[in-house]
Formats: C-alpha cells, structure tokens, sequence
C-alpha cells in the first residue's frame, strides 16, 4: 500500500480499514485526502484477500466538512476547473461493500461522504448534517440527493434550508444508517459487520450491491447535474464570499442577497 500523508490504511484480511488521518481539523475533507481514499479504495478493491472496506475518522470527528480555507475565494470558474467532485464520484464505481464507522461530527462533505458508502455503523455521539447554507452554499457531493433518497424530501429540505444536525438515534430512526453502537466499540461493530458480509461469495455480494444501487442510480445521476451546477453557481454571489469569510473569523455572517 502506498504512503500515505492524510489517511491510514490497516489491511486484516478479509477486511480493510481506511481511515481519515486529520484530527487537528476534525478530518476535514482537503483535496489532498480525498485523492488518497479513492487511491486506497481502488486498490483494495482490486485486492483479492479484501472482501468488504470499512471507512472511519476517529471519536471525535469522522469528518467535519470541506476544507473551507482552500474554497473561500474560488470563482465558477476555478470550481468548475477544479472538478473536485470527478475524484469523489470515483467512490461510487467501488465493487467492494463499503461501511462508514461514523463517531462525532460527519458535517458536509463528511456526511455525503459517509452517505456514499453502502452501510453506516455510528456511535451514540454521531451527528450527520449538511450545515453549508450557514456559509452561503448547499451541498454539491450528493447530500441534496442522498439525503432525499434516505429521509424523503420533507426532512431533506428541512436539514439542507437549516444546516441542523441530526443526533444518531435520529439518522437511525430515519433509516440514515444501520446501528448506533456505544463510542467504545461502534468501530469494531462496523469491522464485525464487514467481516460478515466478508464472509459471503464475493461476486455475488459485488452483484447484489450493484443491482440494490441500481434502484437508484438513474435518479440519483440526474439530480447530481443538477445540485453540483447550482453549487457552482452560488460561488458567484457575495453570500457565498461573506459566509466562508464569515466562518474563518468566526463571527456571523450579514447575507446581502447577492
């Protein structure tokens, strides 16, 4: 495996556990470590003693957002050039099972992500949100979509409009995840359920996933197309300048409606 700056990687056969190494910033999701976890994930997926990949931060945070220091000033322009969200999407094209293990915060980019995989094991301390409109943006990696698929467009609106976070008995309740498990061992619980799953015919639990996915992939294609050209776009207005400025001086944000 290769060396890796922002994650860890701990291959036990059948499973493999990747996590977020950023604790100074809760994990928070830099380009640099995404381009790590898809190179991770693409080559446990190729690895034939890997059955199911389980992906964690550590109690605090599994991840608490984008980098928002590196976003602040972009333009379109720079965004639509940068096409952060290519990298992301090439979690979706894993054939292996993927299980979030989720303790703290999984804010933004950090819950889309978590979102992303096909399973989320979450301790009692978990919280799941998309909180970008505080910072004068909505979520541009699947959260509208994601979120909407899981809870339905009446909770999905009421998260993305507000930036509340859900607790975990929450996202439970509302079919988010599978379990809440106690912070001491919800890890473990998620590397037991991955050694199960591990434990079946491999390719026909790589087909199995593919075919659940496959109920919403179509939708979920459109409506990507939709949510990543409005973020975009909300990188020309001065709300979006004010909200991360806002954020990084820790002060309140005075939206301008521009």
């Amino acid at each position: 495996m290769a060396d890796y700056q922002h994650i860890l990687v701990d291959q036990d056969p059948p499973i493999a556990t990747i996590r977020f190494n950023r604790p100074k910033v809760l994990n928070a999701l830099s380009p640099e470590l995404i381009g790590e976890m898809i190179d991770a994930m693409q080559r446990l997926d190729r690895d034939a003693t890997v059955g199911a990949i389980v992906l964690t931060g550590d109690e605090r945070a599994f991840a608490a957002g984008a980098d928002i220091g590196a976003m602040a000033e972009s333009t379109v322009v720079e965004q639509i050039g940068r096409d952060q969200f290519a990298t992301w999407d090439k979690l979706r094209k894993i054939r292996k099972p993927i299980i979030a293990a989720v303790s703290g915060w999984a804010l933004g980019g950090g819950n889309e992500t978590a979102m992303m995989c096909d399973m989320i094991v979450a301790s009692e301390t978990a919280r799941f949100g998309q909180p970008e409109i505080n910072i004068g943006i909505m979520p541009g990696a699947g959260g509208t979509q994601r979120l909407a698929q899981a809870l339905g467009k009446a909770r999905a609106m009421e998260l993305v409009l507000t930036g509340r976070p859900i607790t975990a008995d929450e996202a439970l309740a509302a079919g988010l995840i599978n379990r809440v498990a106690p912070v001491e061992s919800y890890l473990e619980e998620a590397q037991a359920l991955a050694r199960e799953i591990a434990s079946k015919p491999p390719i026909a639990v790589q087909l199995a996933k593919q075919a659940v996915n496959a109920v919403f992939d179509d939708y979920l294609d459109r409506g990507l197309m939709t949510e990543r050209r409005n973020f975009y776009m909300l990188f020309a207005t001065k709300d979006q300048r004010e909200g991360m400025r806002a954020f990084l001086d820790k002060r309140k944000p005075e939206w301008q409606g521009r």
